[in-house]
């Protein structure tokens, strides 16, 4: 869960004005079906969402939660509770209520709340292609790899003895401002940099408990004991992180004011602790791109 106001991302702490929850539903329970949903939705659905799931379970209009209460005028439009009706009633259900008895099906329409609620997209998962697929034509590792190795190293030593050359004629403050040029905060994003254009879309990197996520920065990079342990006592590993590609797709740009982040990391318990309808809350680590940003 995140907050839109750009102002509370200047706040102190790890995380912002952000935090994590995680929940694991049996397979049998009165929020989602069973059986997963076909692939292809039958023709004769409506193209808008529905307000209720297959099973049921009525949804708030605003925020999609269960709702359990509903209008007391026409008795078909959900909520959560009295704050997101209030809402809705000022946001149009007043002129809408009413209606679908009268033939109309404005009453069982789902408005857009983008004030305070990001738009929804599907996320399609996929495995990370390997830096060298086994169809490749060029192994790294093959006799032409090796040429083609040996002719690089040749052209490098041909650029340092041009670049030396030239070099000599610089003085020493000017040498010593070129060698800073490239630093280890320059290259932690170089790699960053690297691994996202392979991906341009990405918006999540999902890998618990094996390779860690990938740094935009140097700085504030948390130790291990910046990570504290769940509740139950067990240790909390890295799970997935948030690229800033999802920025893009959030819809809250303004000039000056906007929410921002390098990356995203969440924390989960090693041990999976937690069952039933409950909600632990989790470890999310902000980073930006700099310190100063």
């Amino acid at each position: 869960f995140a907050c839109r106001g750009a102002a509370c991302y200047r706040l102190p702490g790890p995380r912002g004005p952000l935090c994590v929850f995680r929940n694991q539903l049996p397979r049998r329970n009165d929020t989602y079906s069973e059986e997963p949903p076909p692939e292809e939705p039958p023709p004769d659905l409506p193209s808008s969402p529905p307000s209720r799931l297959r099973d049921g379970a009525a949804l708030c209009r605003v925020c999609g939660c269960l709702g359990p209460r509903v209008c007391g005028r026409c008795r078909r439009a959900a909520y959560c509770g009295p704050e997101h009706q209030a809402v809705d009633w000022r946001r149009g259900h007043r002129r809408s209520c009413g209606q679908h008895a009268a033939g109309g099906d404005s009453a069982d329409a789902i408005p857009e709340h983008n004030e305070f609620l990001f738009p929804e997209y599907e996320i399609l998962i996929e495995p990370e292609e390997p830096e060298f697929p086994a169809d490749s034509s060029v192994d790294p590792g093959d006799e032409q790899g090796a040429v083609d190795t040996s002719k690089d190293l040749k052209e490098q030593e041909e650029l340092r003895a041009t670049g030396s050359a030239a070099f000599q004629s610089l003085d020493e403050e000017t040498l010593e401002a070129m060698a800073k040029h490239e630093t280890e905060e320059d290259k932690i994003f170089q790699i960053f940099k690297e691994r996202v254009a392979a991906e341009p879309e990405q918006i999540i990197r999902y890998c618990r408990g094996g390779e860690g996520p990938i740094w935009v920065s140097g700085e504030n990079i948390p130790e291990e004991k910046d990570i504290p342990d769940c509740s139950c006592g067990a240790k909390r590993i890295f799970e997935f992180q948030i690229m800033p590609q999802l920025l893009n797709h959030l819809q809250v740009d303004s000039l000056g004011e906007s929410i921002d982040w390098g990356t995203l990391v969440v924390y989960t318990c090693a041990d999976n602790c937690g069952e039933g309808n409950e909600y632990p809350e989790e470890f999310i680590w902000k980073q930006d791109f700099s310190a100063g940003s």
